[in-house]
């Protein structure tokens, strides 16, 4: 992926106005040829490594997009193949730096719009602004709302993501949604870990215990609920466990880990109360502010999470913190996608 010299425009031709185009050679490159119904993969900057290995999933090569940046910061897009009449599928997470990804994002949408491609599916296994998703005081806006407008708007069609942070997100979007679940893999390895071994599945608030529910009905463990209040955004000031975690592995449960401030709290918490052990699992490791150096000190012996965003280079740096990927998982949700098959038996 790259861009043009910063500051300069990309050359889309010299031609007079009203010069007769040359005629067809024969010969077809990436720029003409026909890809009618074919399946077209493309990715953002955000996360490649995790496009790469979709792309390896479901043998396709990653298109030919450049994305760069203009000297004042503006972001410049342009797809350098023949998209029309194709099923283009877009990967981009919409993680740090969260609005250049959601700018590139938007702009590669209206991209493969204008260049006439037949259905857009814009693949995020990362949807920022996710929490923001009601009005929880006066005059603040719904930004999961407004993002979803305007990912409609530039041109998607569909929208797959992963573990969306509340799934009435799925209404904002006037176009069809996948919401997959990490919980196959995540559970695929947590079965391993605790080799049989009684475990307390732990959610961490009471939005959470759906999910720590079906982790917990899969894994044939206890199910606990931390109850948590908070003195302000980010800060929990006091933390009570209803259900038994004493002399049981714990194993906290939640959609994303952002500044770990919730989750350090309630590991210390739990090993208080007699858990000899502490795990905990995220599909998305935002781990952004005082994340790391919170999860250095923190009783939890391991950390679970997904590659929707790249893994910081300081958390790789912890020695607690293990990366499960989901490419297999969107790999051939966007598979069943392109054949129209069902992918219902992905929502586990």
């Amino acid at each position: 992926m790259g861009g043009s010299q910063a500051g300069k425009a990309p050359d889309f031709g010299s031609g007079s106005e009203g010069s007769i185009p040359s005629r067809p050679t024969g010969v077809q490159n990436e720029a003409t040829k026909a890809v009618k119904d074919e399946l077209k993969l493309f990715s953002g900057n955000s996360n490649r490594p995790l496009a790469v290995a979709i792309s390896q999933y479901v043998r396709v090569p990653l298109g030919g997009a450049e994305i760069g940046r203009f000297s004042d910061g503006e972001v410049q897009v342009e797809i350098t193949e023949n998209v029309r009449g194709g099923d283009v599928f877009v990967i981009q997470s919409t993680c740090t730096p969260t609005n250049d990804n959601l700018m590139e994002l938007l702009l590669m949408l209206d991209a493969f719009k204008r260049a006439s491609a037949k259905r857009i599916t814009a693949v995020m296994p990362y949807y920022g602004y996710s929490r923001q998703d009601r009005k929880v005081a006066p005059r603040v806006p719904i930004s999961a709302k407004l993002v979803a407008d305007l990912i409609t708007k530039a041109g998607a069609s569909r929208v797959l993501t992963v573990d969306l942070h509340a799934g009435q997100i799925q209404g904002f979007f006037d176009v069809p949604v996948d919401n997959v679940y990490a919980t196959p893999v995540l559970l695929r390895y947590l079965r391993e870990r605790l080799g049989g071994r009684p475990a307390t599945v732990i959610a961490p608030d009471a939005g959470g215990v759906e999910r720590a529910r079906a982790f917990a009905k899969r894994l044939d463990a206890n199910l606990a609920i931390i109850d948590k209040r908070r003195a302000r955004p980010n800060e929990v000031s006091e933390m009570q466990i209803i259900g038994e975690v004493d002399g049981r592995i714990a194993v906290i449960v939640d959609d994303l880990v952002d500044t770990a401030g919730t989750l350090c709290a309630a590991a210390t918490t739990v090993r208080a109360a007699g858990a000899p052990s502490v795990l905990a699992c995220a599909t998305h490791p935002v781990l952004s502010g005082p994340a790391i150096s919170r999860l250095a000190g923190a009783v939890i012996d391991e950390l679970i999470v997904t590659d929707t965003i790249p893994l910081r280079a300081d958390a790789a740096g912890l020695g607690k913190v293990t990366v499960l990927s989901v490419a297999p998982l969107l790999g051939e949700a966007i598979r069943r996608t392109h054949e129209e098959a069902s992918i219902s038996s992905l929502f586990v």
